[in-house]
């Protein structure tokens, strides 16, 4: 009798990249991963990491995304776990925007593709790419299961009330401008995890999930449901973060179109390019930035307590949505390693129940772990992120149900 395929491969496709991993899901043992870029530029590099742990690196250049997934096929032959190993039970995609109809994995046929190519309006930095992916990843395993695991999806739990915007309704149905929230993958790995290191059942908890990278988004989350999020129709709502404003007066548009004689496409540059911690000091790698706050530089300081005040803000207002906290987790690069941007976001909060504790906060781990006092009335955790494993884990729950 023929062993049931047990392997999923993740593939995030963007506009000149393909990062990707593969995953045995028996036991979620990560059988390689990597990363092709600058995908269609004379000099494009492929970086391929078998579970042997010894990276492998190509340039040359690779045209297209069909080329570049071919090149992953190649990488991963050389391992004996090639896609069209009989071992591969599915492929599994980040798509970013699923709209309101994809509140799960999807497996992908023409019509779901179609619907992914309708959202392209409302994600036109992300689904694209995503598209082109799944059409390359189809050609090469049309017998394969593949199936969509949306940013989005998480987030369709949330209330109307917290998911419109106050205009006029007539419009916003008919360009379906709402909030969608993103990062929904990470949101909800690490609110399981969250519950798995407080050694309670998901629906018993409620927490705040603080997804701080050079893109950030908060969420809170009731009993495992998502009841509100930072982000909005786009990722540039919310937090502060790398190059993104966060939230803003939408007045700013019609200033700068009026005073300065900015078009559409220079301001949607300056806001998601332009903006954020690069906007506010220049650098948007918080390492950095905490580099020359400690060594006084004006700038580097107000950039970083615009983004603390913006972080303590959002904290407040979930607080204040959930009625009751559990816990505050942060995930993500700069909310798993920037030690002083936990114990900054946490200070003051003492009469809600939130304390870090100096010498855990300052440990560095790749394991989920606690940095409040043992007694606690609010847990602060540190929950490291896996989107390529929920990925799997949706994609697998799917094609082996």
């Amino acid at each position: 009798m023929t062993p049931q395929p047990t392997r999923v491969l993740v593939l995030n496709s963007g506009s000149s990249s393909v990062k990707y991993q593969l995953l045995d899901m028996r036991d979620g043992t990560r059988l390689a991963a990597g990363l092709v870029e600058r995908i269609g530029e004379s000099a494009s590099r492929l970086v391929h990491t078998p579970s042997s742990g010894e990276a492998r690196e190509r340039t040359e250049r690779i045209a297209d995304h069909e080329r570049a997934l071919k090149a992953v096929a190649e990488e991963l032959a050389l391992d004996g776990t090639g896609i069209d190993s009989p071992e591969l039970a599915a492929i599994g995609h980040r798509v970013v925007h699923g709209g309101l109809r994809f509140s799960a994995p999807t497996v992908i046929d023409d019509a779901v593709l179609a619907e992914i190519e309708r959202l392209v309006p409302v994600a036109p930095l992300h689904n694209p790419a995503n598209i082109i992916g799944i059409r390359t990843a189809r050609a090469l395993r049309p017998d394969l299961p593949q199936v969509a695991v949306f940013d989005t999806a998480f987030h369709t739990t949330m209330p109307e009330h917290a998911a419109r915007y106050a205009i006029d309704v007539a419009t916003a149905d008919a360009y379906r401008i709402r909030r969608y929230g993103f990062h929904g993958t990470s949101h909800a790995y690490v609110s399981r995890r969250a519950a798995e290191l407080l050694g309670r059942p998901p629906e018993e908890l409620n927490l705040i999930v603080l997804h701080l990278g050079n893109g950030a988004s908060a969420s809170a989350v009731a009993g495992g449901r998502c009841v509100d999020t930072s982000m909005g129709l786009t990722p540039l709502e919310g937090l502060v973060m790398g190059t993104r404003s966060g939230d803003i007066d939408p007045a700013v548009v019609f200033h700068l179109e009026r005073v300065a004689g900015m078009d559409t496409d220079r301001i949607d540059e300056l806001l998601n390019k332009k903006s954020g911690l690069t906007g506010l000091c220049g650098d948007n790698d918080m390492r950095e930035i905490r580099r020359r706050v400690d060594a006084g530089d004006a700038a580097a300081t107000l950039a970083f307590d615009i983004y603390i005040h913006r972080l303590k803000k959002y904290i407040g207002a979930y607080y204040a949505v959930l009625g009751r906290v559990d816990a505050v987790v942060f995930t993500a690069g700069v909310g798993e390693n920037a030690a002083p941007v936990r114990a900054a976001a946490i200070a003051g909060l003492g009469e809600l129940g939130l304390v870090v504790d100096a010498e855990l906060n300052a440990v560095r781990s790749g394991e989920p772990r606690l940095v409040s006092p043992e007694h606690a009335r609010v847990a602060v955790a540190v929950v490291p992120t896996d989107e390529e494993m929920e990925i799997a884990r949706q994609t697998f729950a799917l094609v082996d149900a």
